[in-house]
Formats: C-alpha cells, structure tokens, sequence
C-alpha cells in the first residue's frame, strides 16, 4: 500500500531516506491523480523497484505544495537520498501516465 504522508512526516520518511522515495502530489478531487494512485498502489505491490511509494494531499499540506512550486497536480517527485533527481507534471492521459511513469522508473535500479 501506497504510504501517506503529510508536513509532518515528510522530512523523515522522504527527505531522510537511505535510498529512492518516489512522491505524488495529489488532491481527492483530481481525476488524473485517481488514475496515477492505482498505478502507484501497483507499483509499491511490485517491489520489484528498490524505493519507497508515497503521496502527499496537497490541499491539504498546502506549505510542501508551496515548497515545492507545484504547477499542477499530479505532481510525481522522485528523490534519491533526501534530493529531487527528477519532475514529472504533465499528464494528459492514461497512456501518458503510463510512459512517464516508466520514464521516472527507469532512473531507479531493480532488484535482482
């Protein structure tokens, strides 16, 4: 299961992590991010990726949106040690989510 996490528990469980934490920005009201949270709840059930799966409810944290200049929701971070190595903001449809999905989780090594 996808981990939730808010203000409070985003320095230690993404920002002081070892290794790849992948973060979803999204709102209950966003059809995309509905669409996004059944391929994340996939991938965190998968292991076959070494990171950690999370979401943040941007309306709900609004200072993390606002840290993190949020244009528009879903926003996917994915952090290597405590860092940002890479943005991905621009999903236009299931396809698109797919691919750049793919595209975050090839930065990202597998287990063997």
């Amino acid at each position: 299961m996808v981990l939730s996490v808010d203000a409070r528990t985003f320095k230690q469980t993404v920002l002081e992590a070892d290794g790849f934490v992948l973060v979803s920005f999204w709102t209950p009201w966003c059809g995309p991010c509905r669409i996004l949270s059944k391929y994340l709840n996939r991938l965190d059930e998968d292991a076959s990726h070494q990171m950690q799966v999370c979401q943040v409810n941007a309306d709900e944290n609004l200072k993390l949106a606002h840290n993190y200049r949020l244009i528009q929701i879903p926003t996917l971070f994915l952090f290597e040690k405590g860092k940002v190595i890479r943005r991905q903001d621009a999903f236009e449809s299931r396809s698109a989510i797919v691919e750049q999905l793919n595209l975050l989780l090839d930065q990202v090594p597998r287990t063997a």
